[in-house]
């Protein structure tokens, strides 16, 4: 996806809101999926260093932006695709509808800035103070301990939930218009249907079976990340794995259901194919 989108960009000589959103998405997500497998393979060969705290804090605070970007991008995907294809009357969604190129580069850089603004607290005593504070306490004044941690308690958990549901509000909202508007008119064109394979008709199927794919994606990647973050199952626990499973997953069928849907990216993994095809011929 990104090399597609930046060649278009070369040739074109015209950066495309399209375009700019496939590679922030792209880039975010490259760097996610690396960030993970460079912190997995450290927590198997090399724990001695993996478990200093300083390295758990940097590691969670990466780990918190790349994701929160992500799914930040993906939510304004989700807004571009409804703006362009949906057809509602409302005086917001129109004015949306005509604006949204203009205020495409400043939603990008705006929900990166506040993703990291989300993710910087990470890097202080937040985390740990959450731990702390769902771990059982035997000092004889953990009550005053618990005391004192509530404030900081409550910024962990304003932040998690700011982080991740703000961007998930944006993307259900988007995405339930537009499989509505898409289901509205694709139940018009088979009543108008004269019998004939309609091409319009099925790219619309395929369509809203891409969003509804996306959302549930979408969901489940946030469900996960949500587990993770507060801590809900015990370490090295099973439910602890599927989470840490899932977490990357979601992003990768996200992103080969967008090379599927899309013609411009599908033409590149099919000429690598053919390429390779006859070669081994």
């Amino acid at each position: 996806i990104l090399a597609v989108s930046s060649i278009s960009c070369i040739r074109s000589k015209i950066l495309s809101h399209f375009d700019m959103i496939m590679i922030f998405l792209s880039l975010s997500r490259f760097f996610l999926q690396a960030w993970m497998m460079l912190d997995l393979f450290l927590s198997l060969f090399c724990k001695t260093y993996y478990y200093e705290e300083n390295f758990l804090v940097t590691s969670r605070t990466v780990f918190v932006f790349l994701n929160y970007s992500s799914l930040w991008f993906s939510a304004w995907l989700s807004v571009f695709y409804c703006t362009k294809v949906a057809n509602f009357t409302q005086s917001l969604f129109f004015w949306l509808k005509q604006r949204i190129s203009s205020l495409m580069p400043w939603m990008l850089i705006t929900s990166t800035l506040f993703s990291l603004a989300t993710s910087l607290p990470f890097s202080w005593d937040v985390y740990n103070v959450y731990n702390n504070f769902t771990s059982p306490v035997n000092t004889t004044n953990s009550s005053e301990m618990r005391v004192t941690m509530k404030a900081s308690l409550f910024s962990f958990v304003l932040l998690c939930n700011t982080g991740t549901a703000l961007p998930l509000t944006v993307f259900i909202v988007s995405s339930i218009l537009l499989i509505r508007s898409l289901w509205i008119h694709t139940r018009q064109m088979q009543n108008n249907a004269s019998g004939f394979r309609d091409p319009s008709l099925e790219a619309h199927i395929r369509a809203i079976k891409s969003l509804f794919s996306f959302l549930i994606l979408y969901v489940t990647n946030f469900i996960s990340v949500f587990l993770i973050l507060y801590n809900i199952f015990p370490p090295l626990s099973l439910g602890e794995a599927i989470c840490t499973a899932v977490i990357p997953a979601c992003p990768a069928g996200h992103s080969m259901i967008l090379i599927w849907s899309n013609p411009k990216f599908r033409k590149v993994p099919a000429r690598i194919l053919q390429h390779a095809n006859c070669h081994i011929r």
